[in-house]
């Protein structure tokens, strides 16, 4: 076992976050708590951590990928990615299986370089592209299961940065997390 800031880890599992070049993940369940906030006039409101935006900025300033794939369209999230200098930002994606596979083939990624982050049932197509299958604290328990890391931390509320963390320790430069900003 290897002790993180989070918590232990199977030495494997640690090991393996030493290689990953590209964290994908979904966004509501993940980034956000789930939860869409509409307004009156239809207007969409989501909650974004901003520990996790520090982790996304960290991790992109030591030149590991991060994308996101979910299945809705929003500007919000378009916003929101773009000021975190995520570089592959897919949306509308009922078939992230495929999207994650093409973005994959794009970037000349095998599985072993890849963490994928989900929370539930449609983000499970993803794990079979990745080595690091990564559910949040409050997943469904179908992703749960078929996972090789639940965070400590639920999606919305700080897993994304405990992620982010994990690997740029496990990669030897956790020191770094501490000079970006969101």
């Amino acid at each position: 076992m290897t002790t993180t800031l989070y918590t232990e880890l199977s030495t494997d599992l640690f090991d393996a976050l030493a290689h990953i070049k590209l964290l994908v993940c979904d966004v509501d369940g993940v980034f956000s708590d789930g939860r869409i906030y509409l307004g009156n006039d239809g207007e969409e409101l989501k909650a974004f951590h901003t520990r996790d935006g520090y982790g996304v900025k960290a991790l992109v300033s030591h030149n590991i990928d991060v994308a996101v794939i979910t299945g809705r369209r929003s500007a919000i999230v378009e916003n929101r990615m773009k000021a975190l200098h995520v570089a592959h930002i897919i949306q509308g994606e009922e078939n992230k299986f495929d999207a994650l596979n093409q973005l994959m083939g794009r970037l000349e990624l095998s599985p072993e370089h890849v963490a994928v982050v989900g929370d539930d049932m449609p983000d499970t197509g993803m794990f079979k592209h990745a080595s690091v299958k990564i559910a949040v604290a409050d997943a469904h328990p179908f992703v749960v299961k078929q996972a090789n890391w639940i965070t400590t931390l639920p999606g919305g509320f700080g897993a994304v940065r405990e992620i982010s963390d994990t690997i740029l320790q496990a990669q030897g430069v956790s020191n770094g997390i501490f000079g970006a900003s969101v």
